[in-house]
């Protein structure tokens, strides 16, 4: 499983400092990036439109600017998902979180997944070779068969972690089996925990079952909860 955070330092490096939502201002957005700064999270997961202005300000620290990619339905082209994914890397984001085709993992469609994948994962590494992706399987969506699927497809596009979920699904977000169900069938790929993390025993819970990295716009109420 994954290492157990000793401190508020190494909490924060595992974190995904997240606003996503659509009615987001600049304001706002500053004072995230900000918060980056200040608590040395992973990443500042930002919609599209915000990539270039965090990027500027994240510039120079250790926080990176993570972006998504048809979010949050996942039921764009492939081309589009690319050419949004590629914009966004250009544009300074290092990491992209994509939506999976829902509705072809849910009716066993392999092929369409994989290759939906496959077009993000290529126009992030052409853009730039050190980029990130994470596919989001909007997990409470599915049944456990489909998840294993869905870590099978992640593996075979060639994309970096499996998530688990957008935040944004009526159906709910990340929980504890789930992500240890993630953790078993998409190993050696990586696992992000999302969508409903809002306390330290949350977090913590998810790592123990094998989370490497955690969404959250609770970032700050989290870390502020471990010990220095």
């Amino acid at each position: 499983m994954t290492t157990k955070p000793r401190n508020r330092a190494e909490l924060a490096r595992m974190i995904d400092h997240t606003l996503l939502r659509p009615e987001a201002t600049a304001t706002q957005i500053d004072r995230l990036c900000d918060e980056c700064i200040e608590y040395g999270f992973a990443a500042a997961c930002v919609n599209p439109v915000w990539v270039e202005r965090c990027a500027r300000r994240l510039g120079g620290s250790s926080t990176v600017v993570a972006s998504v990619v048809g979010f949050p339905l996942g039921a764009s082209l492939p081309a589009t998902k690319a050419d949004e994914a590629r914009r966004a890397v250009s544009q300074g984001a290092r990491e992209v979180d994509m939506v999976v085709n829902l509705g072809a993992l849910i009716a066993g469609d392999k092929r369409t997944v994989v290759t939906d994948i496959e077009a993000v994962v290529s126009a992030c590494v052409s853009t730039n070779e050190d980029a990130l992706v994470k596919v989001i399987l909007e997990t409470a969506a599915l049944t456990d068969d489909q998840i294993v699927l869905g870590c099978r497809c992640v593996a075979e596009g060639q994309a970096d972690y499996v998530k688990t979920s957008t935040g944004f699904h009526p159906a709910g977000g990340a929980t504890v089996e789930t992500v240890a169900l993630l953790h078993q069938h998409a190993t050696p790929l990586k696992v992000k925990a999302a969508g409903g993390i809002r306390d330290l025993d949350t977090a913590l819970a998810m790592i123990a079952a094998g989370a490497d990295r955690l969404g959250m716009s609770a970032g700050v109420a989290v870390v502020q909860q471990m010990s220095a």
